[in-house]
């Protein structure tokens, strides 16, 4: 197992199904990524996606050292099946100084503990079940990204409500306190939107705000 030097952008331990599938589309975003896990099947799974995943016997700070970990800008712990490991794990990867450390949580409590100890965390069953129960009450928003305090990003679909409005008359910083961050016309998507931009009915757009204002918003598009 070879000791990286250079500096890697993603460190992923834990290839169950969650680690295997963040591996899969990091690595065809072009990522470079360093994975490991002690099972050797795992393991082999994503060696067609990064030449640099190893099978390791411990999740000690040796092993991580000698796979490359402290040399990640981004490591994401990803063991979901024993919470000691997990906790043990990610205190590990932060006592090696990696900027960002992102941990996989399986109960409130364990993100709690997370929490503490310095790593950014995410509870995937629980976003993806939040993530379908938007998309089946709200029929405007396709998808939302919770993040901290009362602040989400949301993907919403434009109604005939908009239909050839520009961005200035539509308004929406002084009518619903948004700010508009992207925009999706005809399959082709920007970030660069001016005031006189029009709008149509099936256009995408991606707002940042505060997730009361950004219901407002969506009952607006729905009447």
């Amino acid at each position: 197992m070879a000791h990286h030097k250079s500096i890697i952008e993603f460190g992923i331990i834990g290839l169950g199904r969650f680690g295997y599938a963040l591996t899969k589309t990091l690595a065809a975003a072009g990522k470079e990524i360093v994975a490991i896990d002690t099972i050797e099947s795992r393991v082999k799974q994503v060696r067609s996606f990064t030449e640099s995943a190893f099978v390791v016997g411990t999740l000690d700070k040796e092993t991580l050292e000698d796979a490359g970990i402290q040399n990640c800008e981004t490591v994401i712990v990803c063991i979901g099946d024993s919470i000691d490991v997990s906790v043990l794990t990610t205190l590990n990867v932060i006592g090696m100084e990696v900027p960002r450390v992102i941990s996989r949580a399986m109960s409130y409590e364990q993100g709690l503990i997370l929490e503490k100890i310095g790593a950014e965390v995410i509870y995937p069953e629980n976003d993806m079940a939040v993530r379908l129960a938007n998309k089946l009450i709200n029929s405007s928003i396709m998808e939302t990204i919770e993040l901290r305090g009362d602040i989400a990003i949301t993907e919403l679909r434009l109604t005939v409500n908009v239909e050839n409005q520009t961005v200035q008359q539509l308004n929406l910083r002084q009518k619903f306190n948004l700010n508009i961050i992207a925009l999706e016309h005809n399959g082709e998507t920007t970030t660069e939107i001016a005031p006189d931009c029009l709008l149509y009915q099936g256009d995408n757009i991606v707002v940042i705000g505060q997730r009361n204002n950004i219901k407002k918003l969506e009952s607006f598009l729905s009447k």
